[in-house]
């Protein structure tokens, strides 16, 4: 698939791609709220699924028989209760994952670290294609950039910043897939992890996540029953038919409490917490909640009302 005209213009003709800028209203609008957004994504397949409701489902490359098969598992089934899997494409876990939610009928999301006109790895070229037809693929990186390691962990934040959630299915110490997981704390997303045996050391990362405060999985309602009022409001706010500003919906229920002590200079997580009396949890999934609605952005330190 590569191309062999070096001019961006041509490359992203030949290979069928788009382009969306941060100000297109077609933007993903979550990926919109993270610290740094990428400026412009190069997109092929059906860019619409960007604006929906995605679950990053990541792990190591050198995957476990077992967390292989888990991952197209859960995939598959997170994808029938309606969450669009996003993955990075390399192998072991992110492949799995892709073709979990792809032979379920579902969705995918592939985040590339290179060019949009560049596959890799070359062996997920028949992938990358079936992904295009009922998925999409998407990269900050312009037409023609090969894959380069530096590349990999920048991709990483754009994974969990168009998720709701990220689900590690298998990850050792150290594992880019930690960085993945820290780049969704960072942006405020939630944090998942199978709780592996000890003795495993493909696992061992999943068992720090666990320690760290990540929620450990077993079963989809695990992810499904964390994420509910997430999903709720991402596809009540911007599903593509409703066309609305989400800055002017109404305040979804029970987030009022928290909107209201959020001031428009910088008011800080710990002043909320202390303010409305509520569990540091209930807070930050409020303020996510608030976030996604458009209502209040964050700002180094804290967050502001808009």
């Amino acid at each position: 698939m590569n191309v062999a005209d070096t001019r961006p213009e041509a490359a992203l003709a030949a290979c069928g791609a788009q382009t969306i800028a941060l100000s297109d209203e077609r933007y993903p609008p979550l990926l919109r709220t993270i610290y740094d957004p990428p400026p412009l994504l190069y997109v092929r397949g059906d860019l619409s699924l960007l604006q929906e409701a995605q679950l990053a489902v990541v792990g190591s490359r050198r995957a476990s028989p077992a967390g292989l098969r888990i991952a197209q598992t859960l995939s598959g089934r997170l994808a029938n209760a309606g969450l669009h899997i996003c993955s990075g494409l390399a192998l072991g876990i992110d492949g799995a994952a892709h073709r979990g939610a792809l032979r379920s009928g579902g969705k995918s999301i592939a985040v590339m670290a290179t060019g949009i006109d560049r596959i890799y790895p070359l062996r997920h070229r028949e992938l990358a294609a079936e992904l295009e037809q009922v998925g999409c693929l998407v990269t900050e990186f312009p037409p023609g950039t090969p894959p380069r390691r530096q590349n990999f962990p920048q991709r990483n934040r754009i994974i969990s910043g168009l998720s709701l959630g990220v689900l590690v299915i298998e990850a050792a110490l150290p594992s880019g897939s930690l960085i993945t997981a820290g780049t969704a704390v960072e942006q405020g997303r939630e944090v998942f992890a199978l709780p592996w045996s000890m003795l495993h050391k493909g696992g061992q990362g999943c068992l720090r996540l666990i320690r760290d405060g990540a929620k450990m999985v077993q079963t989809i309602d695990d992810v499904l029953e964390e994420l509910g009022p997430l999903y709720t409001l991402q596809q009540d706010l911007f599903m593509p038919a409703q066309g609305g500003d989400g800055a002017s919906a109404d305040v979804p229920g029970g987030l009022q409490q928290v909107l209201e002590l959020v001031g428009f200079e910088l008011t800080t997580v710990d002043e909320l917490v202390r303010c409305s009396r509520l569990p540091i949890a209930q807070v930050l999934s409020d303020l996510s909640a608030l976030e996604l609605a458009g209502l209040v952005v964050r700002s180094a330190g804290g967050y502001i009302r808009c």
